[in-house]
């Protein structure tokens, strides 16, 4: 059986965020080390690892639904085994074998690292099931990337002390569990030799590292060793919680040549009621003087952030007050979430919840205003120059991003160029036409 087993061909289907991603790389990584194949094409898979998303509504559902698509390769014969991990598979174990019984196997976020053995079982037994305690479960390890070798994702945290009340990740994934510096560390020199330009520092909390494992707040270390000890031209920050981002971590944004001026700050909303009944630690001064300190010691700064809308409880005054803050805050970046009441979580008990169609048209409202907002912000850039790096070339031109724009969730810059440009090469691009997305322009001759 042991023969065999190295030649079955295992594919993948990721979903939800980058931390995600990287569970999926990590698996990847284990499963070829132990001899198997892996293949980018479902269709010909002799094993699938869906590794899903379980934060909201909606993720669960496609979750859900990508779980009933590949079961159908299997009742047609292609697909042997159909193994399911990731968060829907953590928070509601046992019961997807029982609603879904083409699931194999299934995986909590804490069995990473059991892939393998998995695969192995579910070939020998009906209906495996693994789940280790998360907060015991390696954060490092080695990756097979999905991204464009010129970019990666580094968690340098797992888990979440915020329990907000309408998050369930704190009881997906656990407590707060810094990485060490040294194994960060390590991790960015090994992407470095892969090719790697672009670094996206992410965790449930990135703000929050070293609270935990060095007892104070260890972020713009962090980044001064990366910086030191690496030459990744570009490190990004996502993910910090506004109570958590001290005047630290922002002159070394600014003084760190290295550090984009891009920060991902979600803040949830503004009203300080809504904000309390969420659980989220600070108010509309600490939002306002946390955006007033950022602006004022980095001009140029891009701040991209989330709100809810149709939190329980919120009336169209407070809704108001978040929808006139978005115009006036003048986000460079910015998503909305309509509520999803969630299971086991404090505000899905909550009274006053919310008419689905009253959120839907509170995050239409939100999103237009936002709309306007982005439009002038991109057309402000016209006329700038700005160094871009190149993610291929279209068919008609070059297409890239630079410091103000992250991978997967912003817009785009496209250009024309008299010579050619490579991808993961870096470009400086004079703008001469935006939407409220996309940046449009032509390459700067030397």
């Amino acid at each position: 059986m042991a023969k065999n087993l190295k030649k079955i061909k295992v594919g993948f289907v990721s979903l939800g965020c980058s931390k995600n991603q990287i569970d999926t790389e990590m698996m990847m990584a284990h499963l070829a080390e132990d001899g198997f194949e892996i293949t980018p094409d479902a269709m010909e898979a002799d094993v699938i690892v869906i590794n899903t998303c379980g934060f909201i509504g909606d993720a669960k559902q496609e979750s859900v639904d990508t779980i009933m698509e590949m079961a159908e390769l299997k009742k047609a014969g292609s697909l042997k085994k159909l193994i399911v991990t990731g968060c829907l598979a953590e928070r509601y174990r046992e019961s997807i074998l029982q609603e879904l019984p083409d699931v194999d196997a299934v995986l909590g976020v804490g069995s990473v690292h059991d892939i393998a053995q998995a695969v192995k079982e579910a070939f020998k037994e009906d209906s495996v099931t693994m789940f280790n305690d998360p907060e015991t479960c390696e954060l490092g390890g080695e990756r097979i990337l999905t991204t464009p070798s010129y970019m990666a994702y580094l968690r340098i945290a797992e888990g979440c002390n915020n329990r907000c009340t309408y998050c369930v990740i704190p009881s997906i994934r656990g407590k707060y569990r810094s990485r060490t510096m040294e194994s960060i560390i390590e991790e960015a020199k090994k992407l470095e030799k892969q090719g790697v330009k672009e670094l996206n520092l992410i965790a449930q909390d990135t703000s929050s590292y070293g609270s935990d494992l060095y007892g104070k707040l260890m972020l713009p270390e962090l980044l001064r060793r990366l910086s030191s000890e690496t030459q990744i031209p570009w490190f990004r920050l996502f993910y910090c919680y506004p109570d958590k981002i001290t005047d630290e971590l922002i002159f070394e944004i600014r003084d760190n040549p290295r550090v984009l001026h891009y920060i991902d700050i979600p803040i949830q909303h503004i009203n300080d009621t809504v904000l309390k009944r969420m659980n989220r630690h600070g108010n509309r001064k600490l939002i306002e003087d946390l955006l007033s300190r950022l602006r004022t010691n980095i001009p140029d700064m891009v701040i991209r952030t989330t709100a809810i809308v149709g939190f329980p409880g919120e009336t169209e005054e407070q809704f108001n007050e978040l929808l006139d803050f978005v115009v006036t805050a003048k986000f460079n970046r910015f998503g909305a979430f309509s509520y999803s009441r969630e299971e086991g979580t404090p505000a899905h008990d909550m009274a006053d919840q919310v008419d689905e169609d009253e959120k839907l048209d509170r995050y239409e409202a939100v999103m237009s205003a936002q709309a306007d907002v982005s439009l002038e912000y991109q057309r402000s850039r016209i006329g700038t120059r700005t160094l871009v790096l190149c993610e291929g070339y279209d068919g008609e031109q070059y297409l890239g991003r630079d410091y103000a724009n992250a991978p997967d969730i912003d817009g785009k810059i496209y250009f024309s160029s008299k010579h050619s440009v490579r991808e993961g090469d870096f470009v400086e691009v004079e703008i001469s036409d935006a939407d409220d997305y996309d940046l449009f322009g032509k390459a700067v001759e030397k």
